[in-house]
């Protein structure tokens, strides 16, 4: 009997361990189902807190999206408000540009040297003429495109027209030109004010000029500013200027006394009603060369006065000295002749280098030393060309020379006024004192030549610094020195700088 119940154990053995296995087995898998149930739980969270996140820089991202619209539709509203100022407000169509030229002249003649910089005189020569003031540009136009009207106001206070040259250099006159430029279209504009002429390749501007003084001809043969009304007008190559106005330099009708009324005992005046018409073309003959012609014609002021004369010769023309500035008292029944002046000139431009030419011819009734007629002719040739260097940069030369004969019936007319004596000494001007004082009524003017050198250099595209040396010569001893002698030639030095703004 105990042989079979060992039996039956023995046989049960296997199938019990069979069960433990499963059992194990079981819990095992229940161990590691419930692993992946924590780490499932735990994705959950991280998906949750992740999904959160996104909701809150979503939101973050709105919320800086609509704040750059708020701030982008602020400037879109500024910027509209600027360009209806610009365009439509009071500084629309406003602009205001200048230069300082402060200058230092050495002159042998007198034996002076100094800086010259807003600096009040009347006089006006070649060793003082538009350097050394403050340049303002103020224009204004009213809309945009090629036919929008403008005005046009510059201002030199001390060196400009106003203040050296018009009405008899009258001074107190800051106003160097003031123009009304109202366009028909793109090719003509009609035009009325005070503009400098049209004659000559020079420019007034001390920033646009490759030397630092003016030359002869700019000076004293070229016409000076005109009041008046005109017409620009261009054409494919071709370009013109017209103009109708006072006599050169006058603001106003010119009066000149005449005489005394024998009944009333008051002066007798008369006014120039004689228009000047002054024009100028010009032909683009290539994108180097420009050739221009201008003319000037009307009546002009007589200058000349019988204190000019020597002793005991009467003026043909009947002028006594009289007056202010231009102004003149004449016996003549006509204190005002006839001005012709006529001027050719070229100028070559490529790249760096420019070189200018002027061929100048003008004529006066009765405006001479002698109460003749006045003639006057000359030439100007000017070469200029810029470089750089590896030291000082950017540089520039240029040399000029000037050629002016005022020789016929003593001299005078243009841009020259000779003393009692007949002489500018100035300027070099007039005629010999040696005729003079041997009574001699067939007298010369002086003829005038100029040779200029220039240096420049360009620190910066504002700032030009130019140094000058100029030899000054006539035929006769023409310039006053400070020691009371009077010599054929004179030398001047000179620096300036010039700033643009």
């Amino acid at each position: 009997m105990k042989r079979i119940w060992i039996s039956a154990l023995i046989a049960g053995l296997p199938g019990m361990a069979l069960a433990d296995a499963k059992a194990d087995e079981i819990a095992r898998l229940k161990a590691q189902l419930q692993a992946l149930q924590s780490q499932m739980q735990q994705l959950q969270k991280a998906v949750d807190a992740a999904a959160e996140t996104r909701k809150t820089e979503a939101t973050a991202s709105e919320d800086a999206n609509a704040d750059l619209k708020e701030r982008v539709a602020g400037m879109e509203l500024k910027v509209d408000r600027l360009n209806t100022a610009a365009n439509e407000g009071p500084i629309a169509g406003l602009s205001v540009t200048g230069y300082l030229d402060p200058t230092y002249i050495y002159n042998r003649s007198n034996h002076s040297s100094g800086f010259q910089f807003l600096n009040h005189q009347n006089a006006y020569t070649y060793a003082n003429s538009t350097f050394g003031d403050v340049y303002l540009d103020i224009k204004k136009t009213f809309g945009v495109g090629p036919t929008a009207p403008s005005a046009e106001i510059s201002i030199m206070p001390n060196r400009g027209s106003g203040n050296t040259l018009l009405d008899g250099a009258g001074g107190n006159n800051i106003i160097n030109t003031a123009v009304i430029n109202y366009p028909l279209s793109d090719s003509l504009a009609l035009n009325a004010g005070l503009m400098n002429s049209f004659g000559g390749y020079e420019a007034q501007l001390s920033n646009q000029m490759t030397t630092l003084t003016h030359g002869l001809l700019y000076d004293f043969s070229d016409p000076g500013s005109y009041v008046g009304a005109g017409f620009n007008w261009s054409h494919g190559a071709w370009a013109w200027k017209f103009l109708v106005g006072n006599e050169q330099l006058r603001t106003h009708t010119s009066v000149a006394a005449t005489g005394t009324n024998g009944d009333t005992g008051q002066p007798t005046t008369k006014s120039n009603n004689t228009p000047s018409v002054t024009a100028r073309l010009d032909y683009t003959w290539s994108s180097a060369w420009d050739l221009g012609w201008s003319f000037n014609a009307g009546k002009q002021t007589l200058v000349t006065s019988s204190s000019s004369l020597a002793a005991g010769q009467a003026p043909s023309n009947g002028c006594q000295a009289g007056g202010t500035g231009f102004g003149y008292q004449c016996a003549s029944s006509d204190p005002f002749t006839s001005y012709f002046f006529t001027e050719a000139d070229a100028s070559y431009t490529l790249g760096d280098v420019l070189f200018n030419a002027e061929v100048d011819y003008g004529r006066q009734q009765k405006a001479a030393w002698n109460g003749q007629d006045a003639v006057w002719y000359g030439v100007s040739l000017l070469g200029h060309r810029k470089w750089m260097t590896d030291t000082l940069g950017k540089m520039g030369a240029t040399l000029r020379y000037d050629y002016l004969n005022d020789s016929k019936n003593g001299g005078g007319g243009g841009g020259i006024a000779l003393s009692g004596s007949g002489i500018d000494s100035a300027n070099g001007f007039g005629i010999s004192q040696a005729c003079l004082a041997a009574g001699g009524v067939d007298c010369k003017g002086a003829t005038r030549q100029a040779l200029t050198a220039d240096l420049l250099f360009f620190p910066t595209d504002q700032l030009t610094l130019k140094l000058e040396y100029r030899h000054d010569w006539a035929n006769q001893d023409m310039f006053l020195f400070n020691d009371g002698s009077y010599r054929k030639s004179s030398d001047m030095i000179g620096a300036q700088a010039v700033y643009t703004f």
